[in-house]
């Protein structure tokens, strides 16, 4: 059993992994649009339904806080971690929409490495939540989401600059258009999971 350093209304820290394994399905999912890069259409309405089903419970969240009396979280922590997973989710359902609707032929190593980056950042805040009830191991998995970050960060810069260094043609160029934008909001992803670690270590701070 674990040890339980937050002793009052505990249904939050359930909605909270619901919520992480919502995001953790919501990223194997783009990762097995890009791995498999085929049905993309198909695979694409899973992830937004996965996206709906998050929004769903970011909803309960606010729901249950405005009923709440007293939290096990301070009420603008509970608010900013529902609503930092919510964003890493619409974020995942961007890029999925984007290589749904640009079209691109395949995606590029650039891609499959962003994708897996943010799947292992999803990786670790669905553990972090998971542990967050007991704080057990919480702070180094917001720590391997801050590496993650910037990995993502210097693995988009250079596939950015690739990009205006090759493109040459006008079909060169309109696919730069699209990968510049899907590498972008790949990075954006990765920012919006290091906004959710540093909700989480900031609570870690609070409790300690």
């Amino acid at each position: 059993m674990k040890f339980r350093m937050f002793p009052k209304e505990q249904k939050f820290f359930e909605l909270f992994r619901q919520d992480a394994a919502n995001l953790r399905e919501g990223a194997l999912a783009l990762q097995e649009l890009i791995d498999h890069y085929e049905d993309v259409e198909a695979k694409y309405e899973r992830i937004k339904r996965i996206e709906h089903q998050g929004d769903n419970i970011t909803h309960e969240i606010f729901t249950k806080l405005r009923e709440t009396f007293i939290t096990p979280l301070e009420r603008e922590d509970i608010h900013d971690l529902a609503s930092g997973l919510d964003d890493v989710l619409d974020c995942i359902e961007g890029v999925a929409s984007r290589m749904c609707y640009f079209k691109l032929s395949r995606p590029t190593p650039e891609v499959k490495k962003l994708v897996d980056v943010i799947r292992k950042a999803v990786e670790q805040i669905f553990e972090a939540i998971d542990n967050l009830e007991s704080l057990g191991h919480v702070h180094a998995f917001c720590k391997q989401i801050n590496i993650l970050e910037y990995e993502a960060d210097v693995v988009c810069r250079e596939a950015i600059a690739d990009l205006f260094d090759k493109a040459e043609t006008p079909a060169e160029i309109k696919d730069l258009i699209k990968l510049k934008e899907i590498y972008t909001r790949l990075e954006i992803a990765a920012d919006r999971c290091e906004d959710v670690a540093n909700v989480i270590e900031g609570i870690i701070v609070k409790s300690s």
